[in-house]
């Protein structure tokens, strides 16, 4: 119906015009421009209602549009997820076949293994020739012959992804070679991991997108949500790869879009996303009778409201409604007139105060809306990190002390000598990695000390200095009576290298890098310039340069662990989470501000302590030798690592007990009594946690020693209380570590009297 249609509908046309020049005869002003208004007021309605029903049509198109954008987007990210997981798994299974040599057990046993979940439905093992030698599936229709067609097709294109289609069955497929542990060269076969793309992983993801989802491989549809009838509608209509962008099947329209699951290769594999316009079409049909009683309410209820309200009235609530309007579209700042006293004028100048204050929560509600989001993804990721950082420290332990017992074993020109050195320097850089993975996820054990900072600083300037190409201009500025903070030194020295060097890559044609540290107080006049940090007293560290800068997506994400926008190769992506992670640890925060071409600031904000500074206690020196005549229980759950430990000890001239909890332990140290002079107990065990065991041993034995060895640290345990009066070991450790570790614990212990009651001859291990 067009604006003339409507119009001719309400009032003649001959009528408006008359009406309008001259008027109704004998009628007053007021009723004259009464009748204007409504006529005037059916036509800007009229208007109105057709341009919002335009308005609305067009943007259901276009949301249409977008839901179905955003569906095919969903899809890719469902596919590349899948895709990652399929790869860490066929990872696992390479490591699974190359400790087996290819045997073909590897694949009866991996699928079989608590790792293999539902999304992994297909398992394959070569030989290096591409030939298979092991298949499980969990459908009968893909047949080994098929099997190793789809295995040579995609080893000759050099794939390490892929889509295999075998008769009714599509999968999703990783591929991983593995190799000889001597050379990456001498390859050993592959492994393959697929997922079975079923009518259930279509459901799943046409659940999450709300669509409609059809798998189709060179036009053949293998998988589909739609019902049999419009499926085999599809199928007649569209035999072929294109595919419109608006389709009907069985009186239903659908805006269609399809995605190619392998680009370039053939046959083409190809996902389509099928959105239903049945909601959008009932919608504007029902908008078109809204529309045209809203239309006639509208023209009613005007010239009720024209009649009854004056001109002194109408102008300042004219206004106010501007005001309401303005603000449904986010504008804050529309001029609202209160110029007199009456009601209506309070009750706009209550809506002016009203809008400001909800401008000011708006604001306040999205800053802290994003601290949390980011506040809850760091902590997820550093769960994640954490827990993995502390198994990988156990197999490190293991791995590093046993190369250590092999060196001890080896002559140096035997051909295993350099292997096994190869294996210790190895570890040593997979502990590193743990180490800032732990520092980032918050669970490493500290031992903080009174510092000054700016001799922290000064006592590293020549080294950061010789970090710093020559082609940067480097400079201190260290403010003037700065305050004490409580940290870790060590920790804090890798804190200020990280964030030099990253500021060093940040200017690869050079440019100034300046580290400064001032005091400073957050209180309740500033909080606005430091939104993401508590009030208090704090000592601030700068590091700013003058490089590429980074734009708002890089810094949302540059404290997460991994994530680097170096180049492959260049970087491991943990420094900055190191660095976030050993502030947050620390009690501080970290803060950036940066933008494209202008440079980076990165501000470290540690809560300032009144403790005084401590003089270095001096060591005691030893004159005699205690090994031999001393006594160490060794408290470790997992045996390997308890193993390992014993063996160290044993060498180093150590009697050992050995318990794999704290219940054992207590048991052991009250048979042995006083005959245990120290305990090296793990921190982290299942039934009694190494605190909770030391407490009870210092109340049983006082004069024992604790030396606690972890590398991992649970958030619930309280604080770092429980190291008073005890030693720290490291993992993953090596002999020495173990052997100085728990000699230093003995310096200052007097000689015990030889114990009344016997040890065994054997120990147990």
């Amino acid at each position: 119906m067009t604006y003339n249609q409507f119009r001719a509908r309400l009032l003649p046309s001959r009528s408006v015009a008359d009406l309008l020049r001259h008027g109704p005869p004998n009628l007053r002003l007021r009723t004259k421009l009464l009748f204007s208004f409504i006529f005037l007021t059916a036509a800007l309605t009229s208007v109105t209602l057709l341009v919002v029903r335009r308005n609305a049509q067009a943007q259901v198109e276009l949301q249409i549009e977008r839901d179905s954008q955003n569906a095919t987007l969903t899809v890719q990210a469902v596919h590349r997820q899948q895709k990652t997981s399929l790869s860490r798994k066929a990872d696992l299974l390479a490591s699974l076949a190359y400790m087996r040599n290819g045997d073909p057990t590897a694949i009866r046993d991996a699928s079989e293994d608590p790792w293999q979940s539902d999304d992994c439905s297909l398992f394959v093992l070569t030989n290096k020739n591409a030939k298979i030698v092991a298949l499980h599936s969990t459908t009968p229709s893909l047949t080994i012959a098929g099997a190793q067609e789809m295995v040579s097709r995609s080893i000759n294109r050099k794939e390490t992804s892929s889509w295999w289609f075998s008769g009714t069955s599509l999968y999703q497929v990783v591929l991983q070679p593995f190799y000889d542990s001597s050379s990456r060269k001498n390859l050993l076969g592959f492994v393959v991991v697929g997922r079975l793309i079923n009518e259930r992983a279509a459901a799943d993801l046409a659940r999450i997108t709300s669509s409609d989802i059809i798998f189709r491989e060179a036009g053949k549809v293998a998988v589909s949500t739609l019902p049999v009838l419009k499926e085999a509608e599809f199928s007649r209509g569209f035999p072929d790869q294109f595919v419109p962008a608006e389709l009907v099947l069985g009186n239903e329209r659908y805006h269609a879009s399809a995605v190619e699951l392998a680009p370039g290769l053939q046959p083409v594999a190809d996902i389509i996303v099928l959105k239903s316009l049945l909601e959008a079409d009932a919608y504007l049909q029902r908008l078109n009778h809204l529309l045209l009683g809203l239309g006639l309410m509208a023209i009613i209820a005007g010239a009720v409201l024209i009649y009854l309200i004056s001109d002194t009235v109408t102008r300042p609530l004219a206004s106010l409604v501007k005001g309401v309007h303005a603000l449904e579209r986010g504008d804050m700042e529309y001029p609202l007139e209160a110029s007199g006293h009456d009601e209506l004028s309070e009750l706009t100048r209550a809506f002016d105060g009203m809008r400001d204050t909800l401008e000011r929560n708006e604001t306040q509600r999205g800053q802290l809306e994003g601290q949390l989001r980011q506040a809850q993804k760091m902590e997820a990721l550093g769960r994640m990190a954490g827990g993995v950082a502390h198994d990988f420290n156990n197999l490190l332990t293991v791995i590093r002390g046993h190369s250590d017992l092999l060196l001890d074993r080896l002559q140096p020109d035997e051909p295993l000598y350099r292997s096994c050195q190869q294996i210790r320097k190895t570890s040593d850089r997979a502990a590193s990695l743990t180490r800032q993975m732990l520092a980032f996820s918050r669970m490493q054990v500290l031992q903080p000390k009174v510092l000054d900072l700016n001799e922290l600083i000064a006592d590293m300037g020549k080294l950061l200095r010789r970090l710093v190409r020559e082609d940067i201009e480097f400079s201190l500025r260290l403010g003037d009576s700065l305050g004490r903070v409580k940290a870790d030194p060590s920790q804090l020295e890798q804190v200020l290298l990280n964030l030099t060097v990253n500021a060093s890559d940040a200017m690869p044609l050079g440019g100034k890098l300046t580290i400064e540290t001032q005091n400073l107080i957050v209180d309740h006049s500033n909080a606005h310039l430091h939104s993401s940090v508590e009030r208090g007293d704090y000592v601030v560290i700068t590091v700013s340069d003058t490089g590429q800068g980074m734009d708002a997506a890089t810094k949302a994400r540059i404290f997460e662990p991994f994530f680097t926008t170096k180049e492959p190769g260049k970087g491991t992506g943990l420094g900055l989470a190191t660095v976030y992670g050993i502030v947050k640890q620390s009690g501080g925060f970290i803060h950036v501000d940066s933008t494209p071409g202008s440079g980076a600031r990165f501000k470290v904000y540690l809560p300032q302590t009144f403790e005084q500074l401590k003089a270095a206690p001096e060591i005691p020196v030893v004159h005699e030798t205690i090994v031999g005549r001393k006594t160490v229980l060794v408290v470790e759950d997992e045996r390997e690592v308890r193993e390992l430990a014993c063996e160290f000890l044993k060498t180093a001239g150590y009697s050992v007990l050995t318990a794999e909890d704290g219940s054992e332990a207590l048991e052991i140290a009250q048979r042995f009594g006083k005959s245990v002079n120290v305990v090296l107990t793990d921190i982290v065990m299942p039934k009694m946690r190494g605190p909770a065991l030391a407490t009870r041993l210092k109340t049983l034995l006082p004069h024992i020693k604790i030396v606690y060895m972890t590398g991992y640290l649970e958030k619930s345990l309280p604080g770092d209380d429980f190291l008073q009066d005890a030693f720290f070991l490291q993992k993953p450790f090596s002999r020495e570590s173990v052997v100085s570790k728990v000699a230093e614990s003995l310096k200052d212990v007097p000689i015990p009297k030889r114990p009344t009651k016997p040890l065994p001859a054997s120990l147990p291990v």
